[in-house]
């Protein structure tokens, strides 16, 4: 009876101490909080920083995010830490646009579509700038976040003990918290991150140039992460788009992305978000409720308004250059559907760097996770969306790899247009239509665009090209009203 009773007690207290540990294993590496209610107070601050789910998987932890840049400002394009990579910073806000903080277990830094989707614009060189969500993200350098990452998790110093100090001049963790750090996930995060060398091989090619603030390679993205292709010898940046007024595509007559690889913008937006979760929803409903608010909210952000006067009787003339000149693609049924290469005249490499097969694939993967959407669509691409051109003033850089600084040299014949300029620079040049992209500024900021480069051909679209100089200046006019 004696032996039966402390083998109950040992029993009892094994049971006890095995519920502790795990209830402080689940409090400290589990459990899951809402963000701060401001994160949500409105529609433009929750596409900024709402959380779509990344953090589970693609987490970075945060103050091991926070200190990086400090330990490794060699793997950085510049000082000033994660901004020398472009990203757009509210004034005091913790962290950049498009970077949400969660608290799952302990607070983790993820992404959402704001990273990509946000433009910052300044009037003038001694004022703020202005960041408007959903419109292209000319100044964000996406590819120089992935390698600094990687390349940070593959420095020896990225190590526990240099970890720990660095975090422990930012705050006092507690010991529990310091053993939870150097035992776990210190070396989860670095072993994490380095396996994303092998997805992201291509961008560390000699033979690809850096795609440059305000591009990404989005379908060779699509290829390796979501469908886990090998690597092949495709390569074709293309600019961020705007995202704005999503209601203006009809699905049942256009598709969506530069080529019109997807059939709607819900499609867009589902593969998108998958893409910045880097796997399967942990909570799939909670995760469709983001898409679809997302999808509505989207479809209804109107696309902003020209911040400069302008100039109202040369418009209306230009409306009339428009008309004749631009209309039977830019508004016509025409618009929204993709136009063969062979009579845009622009560079091929982005069409290459998908194909049916890849859609097929990706439809799969997507439909296995129990998703349902129109999704990618499963044949080979012909060219280029006739785009409509809402907002065409702040979608700079031109054509759908960004070869073409301003309008107005997109209206030059190619052999006139820059050769080399610098892109992600956010002083607005409203003369030209476009950010400035020449000068000491430019060039300190901003990063060199080569039009010779692999991918960054500024050829054809010579639509327009051979008017007179004065119906160039109406045309200019009317699209700043767009």
């Amino acid at each position: 009876m004696r032996k039966s009773r402390t083998l109950l007690v040992i029993l009892a207290l094994v049971v006890i101490a095995g519920a502790a540990v795990g209830i402080t294993g689940w409090y400290k590496l589990l459990r899951e909080e809402p963000q701060p209610a401001w994160v949500t107070a409105t529609p433009e601050m929750r596409f900024k920083y709402g959380s779509i789910g990344g953090e589970n998987d693609a987490g970075i932890p945060y103050w091991i995010f926070l200190v990086l840049p400090r330990m490794f400002p060699n793997y950085l394009p510049g000082p000033g830490g994660y901004a020398s990579l472009g990203v757009p910073w509210e004034q005091g806000q913790e962290l950049p646009v498009g970077f949400t903080k969660k608290v799952i277990g302990f607070p983790r830094v993820a992404n959402n579509c704001a990273v990509c989707h946000t433009t910052a614009y300044r009037t003038k060189k001694n004022e703020n700038p202005t960041y408007v969500d959903a419109g292209p993200g000319h100044t964000v350098n996406v590819e120089g976040f992935f390698k600094f990452f990687i390349d940070c998790a593959k420095d020896p110093r990225f190590n526990a003990d240099n970890i720990l100090y660095e975090i422990s001049q930012e705050v006092e963790l507690s010991f529990l918290d310091k053993l939870i750090y150097r035992f776990l996930i210190i070396p989860i995060t670095k072993q994490r991150l380095i396996e994303r060398e092998e997805q992201f091989a291509w961008i560390y090619r000699d033979d690809f140039p850096d795609w440059g603030r305000g591009r990404d390679d989005a379908m060779n993205l699509t290829k390796y992460f979501m469908i886990e292709s090998p690597m092949d010898d495709t390569y074709g940046p293309t600019d961020m788009p705007s995202i704005w007024n999503l209601k203006k595509n009809d699905p049942e007559a256009m598709t969506m992305n530069w080529d019109g690889a997807t059939h709607d913008a819900y499609s867009v937006i589902m593969d998108s978000a998958l893409g910045l979760l880097g796997a399967e929803p942990k909570d799939r409903d909670e995760f469709l409720e983001h898409v679809d608010w997302l999808t509505e909210y989207l479809r209804n952000k109107p696309a902003p308004r020209f911040p400069f006067p302008i100039n109202r009787p040369l418009a209306a003339q230009g409306e009339n250059v428009f008309q004749q000149n631009c209309a039977r693609c830019h508004a016509s049924e025409r618009t929204g559907t993709p136009v063969p290469v062979a009579e845009v005249g622009t560079s091929r490499a982005r069409l290459e760097t998908w194909n049916a097969e890849a859609a097929v694939a990706g439809n799969k993967i997507v439909l296995a996770m129990g998703i349902e959407r129109q999704g990618l669509v499963e044949d080979t691409m012909i060219g280029y969306i006739a785009a409509h051109l809402d907002g065409i003033w702040l979608r700079a850089p031109y054509l759908h790899n960004g070869s073409v600084p301003t309008l107005r040299d997109l209206l030059e014949p190619p052999a006139n247009r820059p050769k080399i300029f610098y892109r992600g620079y956010d002083l607005y040049d409203p003369v030209n239509v476009g950010f400035v992209s020449q000068g000491p500024d430019a060039e300190q900021v901003g990063t060199v665009l080569d039009t010779n480069a692999r991918g960054s051909s500024n050829q054809g679209h010579v639509f327009g090209t051979d008017m007179p100089p004065q119906a160039k200046e109406a045309l200019i006019e009317y699209l700043k009203t767009l």
